[in-house]
């Protein structure tokens, strides 16, 4: 078993079609999980993850701030509390409409480990 705070992982920019945004490989297969990567972002005010689109899912809880998220069905608003669900292939895209960072959790296959 591992317990340690998200903070205490070092944060990494994502730079590639993103603007303000971080990410923290939480979980992942370093720390022995066989499936699935736990990874928690943070949009600045004013940041985006690129629009991009996959062959996995995402599940995605947002944590703080707000925000709106894209996807085929057009723009839809986020806030603390609210749950995500990403089909493959679907897609998508996070931006920061608020005035604090926005943060979220992301699941994702292991075996599809990606930057975002």
């Amino acid at each position: 078993m591992i317990v340690r705070n998200f903070r205490e992982i070092q944060a990494e920019d994502v730079e590639e079609g993103a603007h303000e945004v971080r990410i923290r490989q939480v979980i992942s297969e370093a720390e022995g999980a066989p499936h699935f990567v736990m990874r928690v972002f943070e949009v600045g005010p004013g940041g985006y993850t690129p629009q991009h689109t996959h062959a996995w899912e995402h599940e995605v809880f947002i944590l703080s701030g707000s925000g709106d998220v894209f996807s085929k069905h057009g723009w839809q608003t986020i806030k603390s509390g609210d749950v995500v669900f990403i089909p493959g292939n679907e897609i998508h895209q996070f931006k920061n409409s608020g005035d604090r960072p926005l943060e979220f959790i992301c699941l994702i296959p292991t075996e599809r480990v990606c930057r975002l």
